[in-house]
């Protein structure tokens, strides 16, 4: 390099240096200042601001802090997630809250509440907990309470033998990440009971974050491949949309498959053959999903249903999910409920040793504690030792939750101070279920433009109801689907907050709603009522 080039640059550093001593004395960090300032021509450069380089400037915030891009946008985040949809909870819910807060604002509505009927939370539509569920969980949070003699015995020695499985004799302490010991025992021989003394190994029980984690586990498992390799799992059309988010974060394929709606939401194996055979040719088919009892579609299947699907899942070589959640809510003339693994031991060795099964059931009770279980059947070792690291990373579900898990599948016996009372509002709990599901299904039914189909199990109906053109059409103009634009109507009219039908899917043409038979007797009413004066106005108003 020439004399005069070094010369020119030595000059130049110098100058740097001097504009950076003049920045920091007035109190500004400069790029050229001397803790990031260095002789060397080419760290000279870079130490230039944006606008020295000839780069766009930097927008400055008022406090004078350098704003930079964030590192998570819509565009940088996984975009799986962005395809996660959840009706459950979704825009109309969100609706329903800020219309909640407007009421207690004193802002002038068409209604004086919103009803919520969008989702199955049983305390939080006025059931009653069960009392001897309750004082255990109170003894087992505040031992302290074991020297009260307002409890009951049988309560008293429930909660001990809990806490006496705890770290520590608390609640407050982890679980072994299956679940506690003695809660799966007592689980295991509750489904000996429930199946008429079916075998259940206790290390074949996972307790859970609510049945939905159990759920999504077992699909972390079973989907891989890319392309054409791509798991499918086979979902029932109306689903619960958590398999539909789940498939959609793992991206894993959903394979629809439609219950038929004209024979109370049966299910047939023709249909699910074709949906298999159409799923073959881009995906690998892998599973089979079924819910039994049904949701949002609250149908119960025959047992020789359920053998069909075990058959079916046999020959085609599907891991069978039976999702067997609102297991004790059965209310139809007729109906029974049948549990997968009953009848699939009952089918003989040639099913009961080969067929691949995970049953996910849980209880009303359950919903804020967020307990749950599941069995395995016929898992693969090697996989069950993976599922174990699986669940090891969450450490454990709530210990709460499977505190209450134990009551549910241990509860007072006869002879046992608590019994008569426990047998007593668990049956008038399902009495009025029951009574509220023929009801729903009554009122309905008289009103022109919807019909409902017989609510045998759960605590869901799913009617289906006519949109006018018109209506089809102004939806669209908005960008909605119709059935999201009626029951949003119906939200703003009304303050009945339900939950549109294409957000559990249903067959291109139709429509539909769910709405749950929880509420109170008179607030049902009051609901179904609103209900059909807001469809008979809406059929008026776009016809």
């Amino acid at each position: 390099m020439s004399a005069t080039r070094m010369q020119l640059l030595s000059a130049r550093n110098v100058r740097l240096f001097t504009q950076g001593r003049s920045e920091l004395s007035a109190g500004v960090r400069s790029p050229t200042s001397p803790a990031l300032w260095s002789p060397s021509p080419g760290r000279a450069l870079s130490g230039l601001s944006a606008t020295r380089r000839g780069l766009p400037k930097e927008k400055m915030p008022e406090n004078g802090a350098s704003a930079r891009a964030k590192v998570l946008t819509l565009d940088t985040m996984n975009p799986a997630v962005k395809k996660v949809e959840y009706a459950v909870r979704g825009p109309i819910v969100q609706r329903a809250v800020e219309l909640e807060r407007e009421l207690s604002e004193g802002i002038k509505k068409p209604f004086t509440e919103v009803i919520k009927a969008n989702i199955g939370d049983a305390h939080a539509m006025g059931q009653q907990p069960i009392t001897f569920f309750r004082q255990v969980l109170a003894l087992c949070s505040y031992p302290e309470l074991l020297n009260d003699s307002t409890f009951p015995e049988d309560a008293k020695s429930r909660a001990r033998r809990i806490l006496q499985s705890c770290g520590g004799n608390s609640m407050g302490s982890y679980s072994a990440s299956q679940g506690i010991d003695a809660v799966r025992q007592d689980v295991a021989r509750y489904i000996e009971r429930r199946d008429g003394g079916g075998p259940c190994d206790p290390d074949d029980v996972y307790l859970t974050t609510g049945a939905s984690d159990g759920i999504v586990t077992m699909l972390k498992l079973l989907v891989c491949g890319k392309g054409a390799t791509r798991t499918g799992v086979m979902i029932s059309i109306p689903q619960y949309p958590l398999y539909s988010a789940a498939l959609a974060e793992l991206d894993a394929v959903q394979i629809n498959y439609y219950l038929n709606e004209e024979k109370c939401w049966s299910l047939d194996i023709s249909e699910l053959q074709r949906a298999l055979d159409e799923a073959r040719r881009h995906c690998n088919p892998r599973a089979l999903c079924i819910i039994n009892p049904g949701n949002p579609t609250g149908q119960v299947q025959s047992r020789q249903c359920i053998e069909d699907v075990i058959r079916f899942a046999a020959q085609e070589r599907l891991f069978l999910m039976a999702d067997e959640v609102y297991q004790d809510n059965v209310y139809a003339d007729g109906c029974r409920f049948h549990s997968f693994k009953k009848v699939l031991f009952e089918m003989g060795p040639e099913y009961s040793d080969t067929v691949e099964l995970a049953f996910f059931p849980l209880h009303l009770q359950m919903c804020g504690f967020r307990g749950g279980y599941m069995e395995i059947i016929n898992m693969d070792e090697e996989v069950r030792a993976q599922l174990s690291k699986l669940v090891s990373v969450r450490l454990c579900p709530p210990v709460p939750g499977q505190a209450l898990m134990d009551l549910v599948v241990n509860p007072p016996q006869p002879g046992e101070p608590s019994h008569e009372k426990f047998i007593k509002e668990r049956t008038a709990t399902i009495s009025a279920l029951a009574e509220k599901a023929k009801l729903t299904e009554q009122v309905l039914n008289t009103v022109q433009g919807i019909s409902c189909n017989p609510v045998q199990g759960a605590m869901y109906s799913f009617p289906r109801i006519t949109i006018p053109e018109k209506a089809v059409k102004e939806a669209t103009d908005k960008g909605q689907q119709p059935d999201m634009f009626y029951c949003m109507k119906m939200l703003e009219e009304t303050g009945i907050c339900l939950v549109p039908g294409s957000g559990f899917g249903q067959r291109d043409g139709t429509y539909h709603f769910r709405m749950t038979i929880l509420p109170p007797k008179d607030k049902l009413t009051t609901l179904l009522n609103k209900v059909k004066e807001f469809h008979q106005k809406f059929l008026q108003q776009y016809s």
